[in-house]
């Protein structure tokens, strides 16, 4: 009988969603995790985004959270380059198109607010760039897809470049006061009751 295995990572800027490196200076999750060799990653955060990752050997739960036609939301916290604009956010909820390996699509926002104050989030190693004379803000997003890099690509398409990128949650399993670098393991019946 097979024992499935089932973690949350807080992904650090600047690690591979992949336990392989692609050159030998680059962080993977094998710097991070110490987890049995068929745990893998349930999806991907870009070596640039930070946050929330699940990984298991739970073949089920890769369908679970990946397949389309489950539309799992997932939330974002966003640091973006400039003062929102409330007009211009409710376009992603209208839907944008955004360019992918050169094709087009119409992708939509489920939830888009601005977040006032800022989050309370540990300072990125390296720092964001920051510029005095250009002001920042973060904003909190929720998708049900998941093509690459669609948050920064949204935001791109309607002017708003991504300073910063956090996935503060997967459905109902939420980041919470898990430390950057750092992982914990939950059982089966706490991951599926939070992906209803």
């Amino acid at each position: 009988m097979k024992f499935y295995k089932y973690y949350l990572f807080n992904k650090p800027f600047g690690v591979l969603s992949q336990f392989s490196k692609e050159q030998h200076d680059q962080k993977s999750l094998k710097d991070y995790l110490n987890v049995p060799i068929d745990v893998y990653p349930v999806g991907r955060l870009d070596k640039d985004s930070e946050g929330l990752l699940l990984l298991t050997n739970d073949p089920s739960v890769n369908s679970k959270i990946l397949h389309p036609s489950n539309k799992l939301p997932k939330t974002y916290w966003v640091q973006i380059e400039g003062k929102p604009d409330k007009l211009k956010l409710q376009k992603l909820k209208a839907g944008v198109k955004i360019k992918i390996d050169g094709s087009l699509y119409l992708v939509k926002a489920l939830t888009i607010k601005i977040l006032d104050p800022d989050p309370v989030v540990v300072p990125r190693d390296p720092p964001i760039r920051f510029r005095k004379t250009v002001p920042d803000s973060w904003i909190e997003i929720s998708i049900d897809e998941g093509k690459n890099r669609q948050v920064r690509r949204m935001l791109a398409a309607i002017g708003y470049p991504v300073l910063r990128l956090i996935r503060i949650s997967i459905g109902k399993l939420q980041l919470l006061d898990l430390q950057s670098g750092k992982s914990k393991e939950i059982i089966k019946s706490e991951l599926m009751g939070s992906l209803k």
